[in-house]
């Protein structure tokens, strides 16, 4: 099988998830580490399982310079995107990027005609939209009869985070990530109010009162809500200061779906959703009928080993077939980046309703 050699840019701890996943997904290989000290790449590699024949290299550059690198993984801190991930563009290497893509769209989009101009597929690093789970939960809302029309959606991520990341995680520093709980679990949040209504844009995005920032600024914990023309309307709840929690509810004028392990399943082999269709009461109202009812999803390779498979199959038929790059997923991380904006527009304007315009 044709497989993609990887590079990974910096030594970041979500890194290591994706070099295992990268193992993992019989359609790539680890290829090469860079980090600006030569000795923090070789202990990376060494700690994450990169092959011994893996190039460690101690510059961003020089992993950027080798001809043999297909595909290279950024997740460097956000205020770091728009430079490297044009860069990786520029030598023709297809690109996996962490999310948030970008502090704003108008950064995202420098980053999109780069990728477009060198021909190169781009992809961004929202795991769980690979899950099979994802797939058959879509076939339960765009099933008419049992889901019916949408009306509204409400997700939630959070997690408490301890004294130490408070102190130095670069999620709550601004010169690195500046977008904070907004630009880390927020995206996720509004990641799936999207993928439920289809992609459709809200018209508007009203950020709700009582926001909570760090001493430096950054957002710790903020919420919205989202309204569109036709009536149908999401909230989302994001956190750095609230127990774990992942949870989507999505309300059909004939069904709900449940969920409560989005982002990362509660467990590595299979995923599970609720769904209820029709729902209503037993005659003298002391239960359900129907009731709602549990489905398992299993899956042969972790969500972050299916996403790099697929990332890396739309590489191998650029490269083998001549195929154009996938214009799916730029463009659905574009809308992620919108409503994003809008939602820090909105708490920038003291919670004034912001225009979606994309």
């Amino acid at each position: 099988m044709a497989q993609v050699r990887f590079g990974i840019l910096g030594c970041a701890e979500i890194g290591r998830k994706l070099a295992r996943a990268i193992t993992l997904s019989p359609n790539s290989s680890l290829y090469a580490v860079a980090s600006r000290s030569i000795e923090k790449a070789k202990n990376y590699a060494a700690s994450n399982g990169f092959p011994s024949t893996s190039k460690i290299y101690g510059s961003y550059e020089e992993l950027l310079d080798d001809p043999d690198v297909d595909a290279v993984y950024v997740p460097l801190p956000t205020s770091l995107h728009l430079e490297w991930a044009v860069k990786v563009a520029e030598k023709k290497k297809h690109l996996l990027l962490e999310k948030p893509v970008a502090l704003n769209v108008r950064e995202f989009d420098v980053i999109v005609k780069a990728c477009e101009d060198n021909g190169v597929q781009m992809m961004d690093g929202t795991m769980w939209m690979h899950n099979p789970r994802t797939l058959k939960m879509r076939e339960f809302l765009d099933d008419s009869d049992k889901f019916g029309e949408l009306r509204s959606v409400h997700s939630i991520f959070t997690f408490t985070a301890e004294d130490e990341f408070l102190k130095n995680d670069i999620r709550v520093k601004p010169d690195l990530d500046a977008l904070g709980a907004l630009g880390d679990v927020g995206w996720y949040c509004i990641r799936s109010i999207l993928w439920v209504a289809n992609y459709e844009l809200p018209k508007s995005v009203t950020a709700l009162r009582g926001p909570i920032f760090h001493d430096s600024g950054v957002i710790l914990a903020c919420g919205a809500s989202l309204q569109w023309e036709d009536g149908k309307v999401a909230t989302f709840q994001a956190s750095f200061l609230t127990n774990l929690t992942m949870d989507i509810t999505a309300l059909g004028t004939k069904g709900t779906l449940h969920l409560h392990d989005f982002v990362i399943p509660f467990q590595e082999t299979s995923a599970s959703f609720t769904s209820a269709s029709k729902s209503g009461f037993e005659e003298l109202v002391t239960g359900w009928a129907p009731v709602p009812g549990e489905h398992v999803v299993p899956t042969d390779l972790p969500q972050e080993a299916r996403m790099v498979k697929e990332f890396s199959s739309l590489v191998i038929g650029i490269k083998e077939s001549g195929s154009k790059p996938e214009t799916k997923w730029p463009s659905i991380s574009r809308k992620t980046q919108l409503v994003l904006d809008a939602v820090k527009a909105s708490i920038d304007k003291n919670f004034e309703t912001v225009e979606i315009i994309s």
